[in-house]
């Protein structure tokens, strides 16, 4: 296999998603497992924690939706546990030039449909997502500029500059391929059009999705029958699922939930440390939140410790900015701020804050504990004279407002690693001038040219420099108040077979996946 990416990047990921020096004491990525012979008639229910709301547009979260179903392949894939860029749909790849990537088309894959995986339906796929109004963070015109079919079985990737980070972009989800036939005007109909071991047949708005094992699956047996993804957004009843036997896999489990579910022998707790970040997102375009004393004085009235041991039960640590310590790309990162009320109140005077009306928190549901945490950091803010009132909603329903500027406050939580396997995906979208997931609506020239130059350079180790110099100016800006470092932690029926986690939430339904017999 020709891969041209420099061996110090896999060897970070690796490092990164073990974070063994985060001080989380979980299984990592842990898996289930049963004694029993498998029954290649059972189904299994999971529980995820968000519904898909743009119509399976590949582009939008409908393709996480896809990709943890089973359903949704890639040309190349993220192998949590190597920690490093694996084949999927595609066997090998080289850099031909310097802005071009020449992708080689595995043979023999069929769509459920029937019809084969070309080279030109790769390319329909990929051109589709390019072409969105919206497009993915990961693969959007900024970073790729075309996408053509050289024959039968070789897709050419060309970048507008140099780019070391091509094959890590093909792995996002929202590169996910589908068969021509899924593609009909403005819609995108995922249903027995994927090449994934398990097949869309049905789905209730909000609710569920119904698979059925792929038959033909290029990539091996397919060990279940079928499988039904319930949207359950309610953490709480997530856990609850899970251990009166209602749900076989129930993912996000709240720290609150932990405590029954691990005294359960019929359930296993699987937790990964994770590059996933609790954070009070800041509107710093909107008063009083764009002057930088009252967002460092909203920080300093913080106890994130206490946050920590409270809310989180020790299921996560207090954080320092953008990046957990054990981070590559860290920068040496000394530990976590501590509260000083009195430093707060004179960063509100030297802000010219005046209490003219309460500033509002959006805790989003989908994290049941999010409300607990808006009480804490209410009662923080409290005492240093920052009247504060609470909203609780479902993310779909706040998130265009987020992106257009109409809001205070948001709690929400950011994998960094979600829409590419590596920082400059996270650090490009949310916090450049035209990042196209940029909640804290913050802009900074400076930051910007720190992003581009590290976008174009292959060096590991310098490219993980720049990330940290433009972590410090997210920090010394203090753009938002970046909480807890947090565990990703499921919960899986001790029957359920094959099950591997994976921190960042893309794959559960896996050809090997399997139950026994009840």
């Amino acid at each position: 296999m020709r891969i041209s990416l420099p061996a110090s990047v896999s060897l970070g990921l690796a490092a990164l998603l073990t974070l063994t020096g985060c001080g989380f004491t979980g299984s990592g990525t842990g898996s289930a497992s049963s004694s029993q012979a498998p029954d290649k008639q059972q189904r299994i229910v999971v529980d995820n924690f968000r519904a898909p709301v743009a119509n399976w547009a590949l582009e939008s979260d409908a393709a996480y939706i896809l990709s943890l179903s089973g359903c949704l392949e890639t040309l190349t894939r993220y192998d949590e546990a190597a920690g490093k860029i694996v084949p999927s749909l595609a066997t090998e790849w080289k850099q031909t030039s310097p802005l071009e990537w020449d992708f080689t088309i595995r043979g023999g894959v069929k769509f459920q449909d029937g019809s084969p995986l070309t080279a030109e339906a790769v390319v329909g796929s990929l051109q589709r997502v390019l072409k969105a109004a919206v497009p993915a963070r990961a693969f959007n015109p900024k970073v790729v500029s075309s996408v053509k079919a050289l024959n039968e079985h070789t897709v050419r990737v060309t970048t507008p500059t140099e780019s070391p980070l091509v094959p890590y972009r093909l792995a996002s989800v929202n590169t996910g391929v589908l068969s021509p036939a899924a593609f009909q005007g403005t819609t995108v109909d995922p249903f027995r059009h994927c090449t994934g071991p398990f097949t869309p047949v049905s789905e209730k708005a909000k609710q569920s999705l119904t698979l059925d094992r792929n038959e033909n699956y290029w990539g091996g047996e397919v060990q279940l029958a079928g499988a039904e993804v319930r949207f359950v957004t309610d953490g709480a009843t997530r856990a609850t699922q899970v251990q009166t036997g209602e749900a076989d896999v129930s993912l996000s489990i709240p720290v609150s939930g932990l405590a029954a579910l691990e005294s359960d022998s019929n359930v296993k707790v699987l937790k990964a440390d994770s590059p996933r970040t609790a954070t009070l997102y800041m509107n710093n375009g909107k008063a009083p939140f764009d002057r930088v004393a009252f967002r460092k004085a909203v920080t300093s009235a913080l106890d994130l410790e206490a946050l920590a041991a409270s809310v989180y039960e020790g299921a996560a640590i207090p954080a320092n900015g953008p990046f957990a310590p054990s981070e590559p790309w860290a920068g040496g990162n000394p530990g976590a701020p501590t509260r000083d009320v009195d430093k707060a109140k004179k960063l509100l005077a030297d802000a010219g804050y005046t209490a003219d009306r309460p500033l509002e928190i959006i805790a989003i549901v989908e994290r049941a504990e999010f409300a607990d945490v808006a009480t804490v950091i209410q009662d923080n803010l409290k005492a240093v004279g920052v009247p504060v009132s609470i909203l609780t909603k479902e993310y779909a329903a706040v998130e265009p407002d987020l992106l257009a500027g109409n809001y205070d406050m948001v709690l929400s939580q950011r994998n960094r690693l979600i829409d590419i396997a590596d920082p400059i995906g996270f650090l490009t979208a949310d916090y450049t001038c035209d990042g196209t997931y940029n909640l804290s609506h913050f802009c900074n020239k400076e930051y910007d040219a720190i992003i581009s130059k590290a976008s174009k350079t292959a060096d590991a180790k310098e490219r993980y420099s720049l990330y940290a110099q433009a972590g410090k100016i997210l920090k010394d800006q203090a753009v938002n108040v970046w909480l807890v470092n947090e565990q990703a932690i499921d919960a899986v029926r001790s029957s359920v077979q094959g099950h591997t986690q994976d921190p960042l939430a893309r794959y559960v339904l896996r050809a090997q996946t399997a139950k026994p017999a009840s």
